[in-house]
């Protein structure tokens, strides 16, 4: 059992003597540090504390640590252990303060984005609970659940905001509870009482090669703005668009070393910090974009970053704001409403719907090229890696959408898919049964398929049982269209 005393130690400058309450346990020593202070005058020769107030202050505070002391089993723990759970005790943590410390780690170890929806989410917490001192033991299943039901209007808040929380509780628990030497310190877990809800599904936001054509030819409306937003909205879709998709946060954050020899070397902010490979890509500027990238280059020989955009934008969100606020006022001069508005994701799903439904892409060819998570990630984390595929892709999107009328193919009616036969058609047919062909035959002169499984009937074999299942398949070569029938022996023919 742990002993404990009220001592002074050394005087400060002042003259003053701090009064400490001494934890030995495990003939080691610890100080705790209390709020009262001595005198030469309150203490006896040997320097023991003689002042009654203080005295008795200290046997009050005593008496509590040994009774916190006695409902545990500090067999094992260290002198350093006892004196930090008296200090702590089981007093309430604030878990905002927790949540903003955790943020701050986010932000430091280069996870800027990822951190600000983590404080959004405390925010949002915070105003529901009316206090920016949020405590732990608020966080209970009935108050959780309430916050949200608050976020069932949002689309995606609903989800994230609270694994974010989730994230940040889980990780306080881990530090603040010693399960071990039972020290709880955090008693309530609401989580498991939670069920939270999964986002909207995203919307597709991809639009047709027409409308793109449309919106990059759409006249600029008037402004006396120097650097119009709607100028700017346009040209960093322009990029988005003509680099596979590229992220804004990515184009704001290039640097001039980044860019090199026509190509562009960068990371993907998003992902970086969690796949082996860094998110690393390559993408070759298209011909297309070489008037954009003179027109935004950053000539400060002072500032390294490639573009002139953080100049214009303090922040990535700034810059990503605006340049969603310009491509919306262009949609509005186009008479789109507001459900039809464009954004820059806008264009970075249309490249990803364009390469794979115009180009005939593979899913796997779309994903690399837009520098997606590979479903081989210890593979590519380690090889060199050959980016021309992609470049390869882009050309072929940029090519579609810019210097070509073709049609998309999601706008495209489908051919009538009717079956229809004319005596001037003519006809492949054959029968099967048991997987064999049995019968076939090549000729015009049918109106409609029953003469032509008419036809075919004869030609079958009389060893077929009765009741067995025959099939047809009738091709019309002059269409290229193709029809299968069944019928049964003996009911059918």
């Amino acid at each position: 059992m742990a002993t404990l005393k009220a001592v002074v130690r050394t005087a400060r400058a002042d003259g003053f003597y701090p009064v400490y309450i001494r934890v030995t346990h495990h003939r080691a020593s610890s100080f705790i540090k209390t709020d009262k202070m001595v005198t030469k005058r309150e203490l006896t020769k040997n320097n023991e504390i003689k002042d009654p107030f203080v005295l008795q202050y200290c046997t009050q505070r005593i008496l509590e640590y040994t009774e916190r002391l006695n409902k545990k089993n500090i067999e094992n723990w260290t002198v350093a252990e006892v004196a930090e759970y008296l200090q702590k005790g089981d007093d309430d943590i604030c878990f905002s303060n927790y949540a903003r410390a955790y943020i701050s780690k986010m932000i430091d170890g280069g996870q800027e984005r990822t951190a600000r929806n983590y404080e959004l989410a405390l925010q949002h917490l915070e105003r529901f609970a009316g206090t920016t001192k949020v405590m732990f033991s608020h966080l209970t299943s009935q108050f959780v659940n309430k916050w949200i039901k608050s976020l069932e209007q949002t689309h995606r808040a609903k989800e994230m905001y609270p694994i974010c929380m989730r994230q940040v509780f889980k990780y306080a628990v881990l530090e603040y509870n010693d399960y071990d030497n039972e020290v709880i310190r955090i008693k309530t877990n609401p989580w498991v009482k939670v069920q939270i809800p999964k986002a909207d599904r995203t919307e597709k936001l991809a639009i047709t090669p027409e409308a793109c054509r449309e919106f990059f030819s759409f006249p600029l409306p008037e402004s006396k703005m120097k650097y119009p937003l709607t100028e700017l909205g346009r040209d960093v879709a322009m990029m988005v668009l003509c680099l596979a998709g590229i992220n804004t946060v990515d184009l704001f954050n290039l640097r001039k070393e980044d860019y090199y020899d026509g190509i562009i070397h960068y990371q993907r902010a998003k992902t970086k910090k969690f796949r082996a490979d860094g998110a690393y890509m390559e993408m070759r500027v298209p011909a297309i974009l070489l008037p954009l990238f003179e027109k935004y280059a950053n000539k400060d020989k002072e500032d390294n970053h490639l573009f002139v955009f953080n100049r214009r934008h303090t922040t990535y969100d700034s810059f990503s704001a605006n340049v969603n606020g310009g491509i919306r006022q262009v949609c509005e001069a186009m008479g789109l409403s507001k459900d039809e508005d464009y954004s820059s994701y806008t264009f970075r799903h249309t490249w990803g719907t364009v390469a794979q439904n115009d180009c005939r892409a593979s899913i796997s060819e779309v994903a690399f090229a837009m520098n997606h998570s590979s479903a081989h990630k210890v593979t590519r984390g380690y090889i060199k890696l050959d980016f021309s595929p992609a470049w390869e892709l882009n050309e072929r999107v940029v090519d579609f959408i810019f210097f070509s009328d073709k049609p998309s193919s999601r706008e495209q009616k489908p051919e009538e898919n009717r079956f229809r036969l004319s005596y001037r058609y003519m006809v492949n047919a054959a029968a099967y049964h048991n997987g064999h062909k049995v019968a076939e035959l090549n000729d015009t002169g049918f109106n409609n398929v029953d003469e032509v499984i008419d036809r075919l009937v004869t030609m079958l074999p009389e060893d077929i049982p009765n009741r067995s299942i025959v099939m047809f398949k009738i091709v019309n070569l002059d269409k290229n269209q193709t029809a299968v029938y069944q019928r049964q022996k003996g009911k059918g023919f």
